[in-house]
């Protein structure tokens, strides 16, 4: 199942030294703590490897078990230096803006971990940076650790220090989580700002004025160096990243009917001996790629309520309606009448 395939949501390893220095600053022992965590430390000499992201959690746990208490979060994200975000920290740091920064870093996040997409909206006086962290399709848990959370947005806020001035807070942040998984009052103290929880997403807001400012820092000329290294460095991901050009295959095929194992095997170059083997080393299977892909398009298109059953069906590669309504009934225990009556319902 795909909770057994942990691996694949993974953080770009240099996010491990501002999780050493914290350490090391608080009197942790770093050897120590990472071999209770079974993580080997070499991985933070390769800049472009990768760690699970569940090993990240088990390293704030271990601090924070050392510690007594929940806010070595706050204690990593303060320890913020562009190299963690790889080439994309410095093109970060030469942005014209908060804004445009802020902006880089939600179209290169894949560069830095795979566990979340960003968002950047604008909304009348103020700008709202959006997380929407990835979930394990067999369980529905989210990939990222609420601490997980705690420390990227405590990195955007102390980036955002660094490029426009210390004294810089957001307007308010916004976690997706009751208050008792967090540390209110810390979280107070450092983000300089009203905290609120229970929110339907992870995010924070800025105040446009204070992200739009010009910076004397700008300089496009080093951005478009750094972003020509991140297309590249993209572009590395992509091919090496077997269980995405899988999925990106099925999803691009659904609405023309569900692609078979050969086709997507063909079209990537391979054997389908190859393709099964290399599913399997990963833990997964193509049959399990297809089942779980439809589902979750079945459930994103089920809340656009314009859609008729039939046209979700088709769009997720079912010839009838009742093909569909028998897959989703497997899916969800639901029939997809029950799904939108009870599960989309208004409360």
């Amino acid at each position: 199942m795909f909770e057994q395939v942990s691996e694949y949501y993974s953080a770009l390893s240099g996010w491990l030294i501002p999780f050493s220095r914290a350490m090391e600053d608080n009197g942790i022992d770093v050897n120590t703590a990472l071999a209770e965590c079974d993580i080997v430390p070499s991985v933070m000499a390769d800049q472009e490897s990768r760690l699970a992201a569940d090993k990240f959690a088990q390293l704030v746990q271990y601090a924070n078990n050392k510690l007594g208490r929940k806010d070595f979060a706050i204690l990593v994200a303060k320890q913020f230096y562009p190299s963690m975000f790889h080439a994309l920290g410095y093109a970060m740091m030469s942005s014209v803006s908060l804004h445009d920064a802020l902006e880089r870093i939600a179209r290169y996040k894949r560069v830095v971990s795979n566990t979340c997409t960003l968002n950047v909206e604008e909304v009348s006086s103020e700008l709202r940076f959006s997380m929407n962290v990835a979930t394990y399709e067999d369980s529905g848990r989210p990939v990222l650790d609420i601490c997980l959370v705690e420390i990227f947005l405590g990195t955007i806020v102390t980036f955002s220090r660094e490029l426009v001035g210390k004294q810089i807070s957001p307007l308010s942040v916004h976690f997706a989580s009751p208050a008792s998984a967090h540390d209110d009052e810390k979280l107070r103290a450092f983000f300089g700002c009203d905290i609120y929880y229970d929110a339907q997403q992870h995010h924070m807001v800025f105040s446009r004025e204070v992200a739009d400012k010009k910076l004397l820092v700008g300089n496009t000329l080093i951005t478009q160096v750094h972003e020509k290294m991140l297309d590249d460095l993209l572009s590395r991901i992509d091919r090496s990243d077997l269980i995405y050009l899988v999925k990106k295959k099925i999803y691009d095929a659904l609405p023309m009917g569900a692609p078979s194992q050969n086709q997507v095997a063909q079209d990537l170059g391979m054997s389908l001996r190859n393709l099964q083997r290399k599913l399997g080393e990963r833990g997964t299977s193509y049959k399990e790629l297809l089942e779980t892909t439809r589902k979750k398009l079945a459930i994103e298109y089920m809340q656009q309520h314009h859609l008729s059953f039939s046209e979700i069906g088709y769009l997720v590669g079912f010839s009838s309606v009742g093909n569909f309504n028998r897959a989703f009934k497997r899916w969800t225990n639901l029939t997809p009448g029950e799904y939108r009556q009870t599960e989309l319902s208004p409360n």
